[in-house]
C-alpha cells in the first residue's frame, strides 16, 4: 500500500492539487490550493470565511487529488482534516505553522517573514493539514 513518502516527490514537481470537503447536504465541494508535505500529511492555508474551512470545522472528511505532471498519473488521498485556527492553536504555534505550510508549498523561504506574518493575521488564514488514512496511487513516479 502505498504511504505519503511516495508521493512526496511527485508534490514537489506539481504542489496544485484538487482539495474536497464536504457541504452540509453532502455534496462534495473542491478547490484547488497550494499543497506542501507537512508533519504527518499534507497541508495548505486558507482563508477561514472560505467554504472548505467552513466545512472542515463542521465535518472534517476530505480528500485531496495529485495530478502527475503532463497528466501521467495521480494520487488520491481520503482522510480528516487537522484545522488550525486562531480558535484551535496558540498564537505563536499557529504563525509558525503558517510559515512552515509556506515553506512546504512554495519551496522556499518568504523574502519578508514579518511581511508574510501580517498578510495570514489581516487575511484570517488558518492552516489545514490532510492526515490520509487511505492512498490510492496510479502511475506517479
Amino acid at each position: 500500500m502505498p504511504d505519503i513518502d511516495d508521493i512526496t516527490p511527485a508534490l514537489a514537481q506539481q504542489n496544485t492539487v484538487v482539495f474536497t470537503t464536504y457541504r452540509r447536504d453532502g455534496m462534495p465541494q473542491q478547490s484547488l490550493v497550494s499543497a506542501g508535505r507537512f508533519e504527518d500529511g499534507f497541508a495548505f492555508t486558507t482563508r477561514m470565511r472560505n467554504a472548505k474551512y467552513l466545512n472542515l470545522r463542521r465535518d472534517p472528511r476530505c480528500a485531496m487529488m495529485l495530478i502527475g505532471t503532463g497528466y501521467r498519473g495521480y494520487a488520491v488521498l481520503d482522510g480528516e482534516a487537522d484545522v488550525r485556527s486562531p480558535q484551535t492553536a496558540e498564537p505563536e504555534q499557529l504563525r509558525l505553522d503558517l510559515r512552515a505550510v509556506y515553506q512546504a508549498a512554495a519551496g522556499r523561504e518568504h523574502p519578508d517573514w514579518a511581511e508574510y506574518d501580517a498578510a495570514m493575521a489581516e487575511q484570517g488564514r488558518a492552516v489545514i493539514l490532510l492526515r490520509p488514512t487511505r492512498i490510492v496511487v496510479q502511475g506517479l513516479g
